[in-house]
């Protein structure tokens, strides 16, 4: 019985060994637009208040609540290799003492006298090299409206494709002036930008390492 137990208990922990949990996503809901009063509408003449139509008014997003589109134009390249190569030498000489003029001998051969050579030498090098692209575009919306009249900015999109589900975050601050006349900005003019781009699903578990293996490929395993 106890080694039927120890069986089941060993084939629960293969199982989670082989699931990883899902990746942490925060909540990008759109912002709701602020309730302005309406004013009351007076009948009776051709020009009725709250019935306005602007025509010189600016198309673009500038309130809180009102949809811009991201043109994500994300591309990082960083390479770096570092080259090391020490050596060094030392060579001592312990000449041996003298007794009435001669060296102490043993059988002809000189006892107390000695040498010392040392050599150490260190040669080490690295390379790393990493890119990423990421283009697309996705619509958000106002969350805030800053004292300077840039605009925090935020929102989220989902994909489903088969057993699994794409998403793209992104988050950050927007000058209006940045705002081209079709209602779009840049990526790369966004501050403080936090883009999040992944996956959910049976493929993206597959394509993960399980806890364990992760473990083993860890800084603390001492081997």
């Amino acid at each position: 019985m106890y080694a039927l137990r120890s069986i089941v208990l060993l084939f629960a922990l293969a199982l989670a060994a082989c699931r990883t949990a899902p990746p942490r996503i925060d909540s990008f809901t759109a912002s709701d637009p602020q309730e302005s009063v309406q004013p009351v509408a007076h009948n009776g003449a051709i020009y009725q208040e709250g019935r306005d139509v602007p025509l010189f008014e600016n198309s673009v997003a500038h309130r809180v609540g009102d949809v811009l589109t991201i043109v994500l134009e994300e591309k990082t390249d960083a390479s770096k290799s570092a080259s090391t190569t020490t050596a060094k030498k030392t060579k001592a000489t312990l000449p041996g003492p003298t007794l009435f003029g001669a060296p102490v001998t043993v059988h002809g051969t000189e006892v107390l006298a000695g040498n010392m050579n040392n050599a150490t030498s260190f040669d080490g090098t690295g390379d790393s090299k990493q890119s990423n692209v990421l283009t697309g575009s996705i619509s958000v919306t106002i969350a805030r409206r800053l004292a300077n009249g840039n605009l925090l900015v935020r929102g989220q999109k989902w994909i489903a494709i088969n057993q699994g589900r794409e998403f793209v975050q992104i988050q950050g601050l927007v000058r209006p002036i940045d705002i081209a006349p079709d209602n779009t900005v840049s990526s790369s003019r966004v501050a403080d930008a936090n883009i999040s781009y992944g996956s959910q699903g049976v493929l993206a578990a597959a394509n993960s390492k399980s806890w364990l293996a992760r473990f083993f490929d860890s800084k603390w395993l001492p081997f």
